[in-house]
C-alpha cells in the first residue's frame, strides 16, 4: 500500500522509461505522479506537492534543469534527483545548484534512485582524486556543457563548438573515455 509521506514526481519523456520506473516505486510503497514536460509538472503542482522527483536532464528539446527550480521553488524539501543520459560537470552542477541533492547518469536503477534519495547530505569524506582529467575528458565535458546550453540542439552546439555536426554526432555516439 503507498505511503502517503512518499509522493515521487517522475519527469521522464520517455513514456516507456517513466512506466517502468513508476511500477517499481510503486511496489515500494510510492504514490507515483509522471510528467513529460516542465507545462504538466506546472499543472501537478497546483493540486499536488511532492515529496520525491526524479528528472531527466533532456525533455525532448528542452533542459530539465527548469523543472528542477520549478519543484524546489514550490517546496524546498522536496528531494530531487537529476537522471541524465548526458552528464557533464557543468549540469551537475546546475543541477544541485537548483535544487537537486544528486545527478545520476543512465543508467540507473530504482536501487540507485532510491539510495540518493536517502543520501540528501553531502560527505566530505569523499577522497579526493590525484589524476588530473584527460583531454578526453575534458572534451566530452566541454561538449555536454555547450549542448546543455544550447537546450540540447546538436546543431546549435555544432555552431558554437566550431565543428561540423556529423564529428559531433559522432562524438556523442561515442562512450565517455575516463
Amino acid at each position: 500500500m503507498p505511503d502517503d509521506d512518499r509522493l515521487l514526481l517522475i519527469v521522464e519523456d520517455e513514456a516507456s522509461f517513466a512506466r517502468t520506473l513508476a511500477r517499481s516505486f510503486g511496489r515500494r510503497g510510492y504514490r507515483v505522479l509522471a510528467a513529460e514536460s516542465l507545462e504538466a509538472v506546472r499543472a501537478i503542482l497546483e493540486a499536488h506537492s511532492p515529496t520525491h522527483a526524479v528528472v531527466d536532464l533532456k525533455l525532448g528539446g528542452a533542459s530539465g534543469l527548469a523543472c528542477v527550480e520549478l519543484l524546489h521553488a514550490h517546496d524546498p524539501r522536496t528531494v530531487i534527483v537529476v537522471l541524465t543520459g548526458y552528464a557533464s560537470i557543468g549540469t551537475a552542477v546546475e543541477a544541485i545548484k537548483l535544487g537537486a541533492c544528486h545527478y545520476l547518469a543512465k543508467p540507473s536503477n530504482t536501487d540507485d534512485i532510491e539510495a540518493a534519495f536517502r543520501k540528501v547530505a553531502g560527505d566530505a569524506s569523499v577522497p579526493l582524486t590525484e589524476r588530473a582529467s584527460s583531454f578526453k575528458t575534458l572534451e566530452w565535458e566541454m561538449i555536454h556543457r555547450t549542448l546543455a546550453e544550447a537546450d540540447f540542439n546538436i546543431s546549435e552546439t555544432a555552431r558554437r563548438l566550431g565543428m561540423h555536426r556529423r564529428t559531433l554526432a559522432r562524438k556523442l555516439d561515442k562512450k565517455r573515455v575516463e
